[in-house]
């Protein structure tokens, strides 16, 4: 299929490769992760999960679970793993306001 003369949003249009480029830039920042960040998150999110409150990655720093990420990309792996595992689900999204975070989809989360 040629996107001669269609305008360069429409040719890029393509929810698979999408979700390919998504699960590439998670596997990277996953890789960048330093293991004893992980288990500490890992862990953090357990403890909010048990909690069965709502909860974001923010709420994790604040109680003092664990220290921010170096590179704020690295929270969405953690995150899926949880949701994979079945320890935590999703309860709502919006867009992070923070302009760090380049509207950012913001999970909230609860224990599942």
């Amino acid at each position: 299929m040629s996107t001669k003369g269609e305008s360069p949003s429409i040719a890029r249009l393509d929810p698979a490769a999408g979700r390919r480029l998504k699960a590439e830039g998670m596997a990277e920042a996953d890789e960048a992760t330093a293991d004893d960040w992980k288990a500490e998150c890992d862990e953090g999110i357990a403890e909010m999960a048990r909690r069965r409150i709502p909860f974001q990655a923010s709420d994790l720093v604040r109680e003092g679970l664990v220290q921010e990420p170096a590179n704020h990309h690295q929270w969405g792996p953690r995150f899926g793993y949880a949701a994979r595992r079945g320890v935590i689900r999703e309860v709502t999204a919006s867009r992070s306001k923070r302009t760090a975070s380049r509207s950012s989809r913001l999970v909230t989360w609860i224990g599942a």
